[in-house]
């Protein structure tokens, strides 16, 4: 059994941690996602990928609740409804973390002092068992020689591996991961897919939107395609990259694999 098939095994076997639903959002009368159904095993891998404007950054922030949905529900664990009106939303963001493309580090902080922030501010944690944890991530991520820099000392891979660190620091149930390497230097994309990749080996379960095809089809689980707001078609890598059925599926692929 390989190690992909091994994770397939392992995230059929988990129960469903994340449940969307029906979910339906627009923006100024347009719609954006419209019917979207998608459920996430705990310790499952789902990458979601289709042409900008597909929808799948709109999905990441309305499963974050930084968007409120139209219609649908979105929940996490089977109990917690992102989108009750009611929902405590700091709740939400501590069991379901979210990485943009944009670091957003605080840049008048320490990158320690960045990740430690919430785990002390929201969680309560003592400063030093929140440094402790923190170095603890910081070293995995490769970062440990870099915790008493400030955030303009650091490299776009560095600072987007920091971004990682902050969000994990708060032990979220599922990360969102946003076109995370977008904004960088191609040079500096592997480094940060690396850090994704050493997290997944240790079971993280995520959900990523992202153009970096080879590395969808190396670590995901389950590949999504969207287009214009809804899920195409959805598959294991081998299915949607090496077989799709889905005709909007097969020219997307051919238009991105051949640049």
């Amino acid at each position: 059994m390989t190690t992909s098939d091994t994770a397939v095994w392992r995230a059929s076997k988990s129960p469903t941690l994340l449940r969307v639903q029906g979910v339906w959002k627009a923006f100024e009368g347009v719609p954006v996602l419209r019917g979207i159904d998608l459920k996430v095993a705990r310790h499952e891998a789902v990458v979601l990928i289709g042409a900008s404007g597909s929808g799948k950054s709109t999905l990441l922030r309305c499963i974050n609740g930084l968007e409120q949905v139209d219609a649908g529900s979105i929940l996490l664990d089977g109990s917690l409804d992102v989108t009750d009106l009611d929902a405590d939303l700091d709740q939400v963001r501590r069991r379901i973390g979210i990485v943009f493309q944009s670091y957003n580090l605080f840049p008048h902080m320490r990158v320690v002092d960045n990740v430690t922030l919430a785990p002390r501010k929201v969680l309560g944690r003592s400063r030093e068992q929140a440094e402790s944890e923190a170095m603890t991530l910081l070293d995995r991520l490769g970062l440990a020689d870099k915790a008493r820099e400030y955030p303009d000392r650091l490299s776009g891979g560095q600072s987007q591996r920091a971004a990682i660190a902050r969000a994990l620091a708060m032990d979220p149930e599922i990360v969102l991961f946003d076109e995370i390497t977008s904004a960088l230097d191609p040079l500096l994309v592997g480094e940060v897919l690396d850090a994704v990749r050493e997290l997944r080996s240790g079971g993280l379960t995520f959900v990523m939107a992202t153009h970096e095809m080879a590395f969808a089809r190396d670590v995901a689980d389950r590949v999504c395609f969207l287009r214009a707001g809804v899920i195409h078609e959805e598959g294991t890598p081998e299915e949607i990259f090496t077989d799709p059925k889905d005709e909007a599926t097969r020219q997307f692929l051919a238009r991105v694999l051949l640049r």
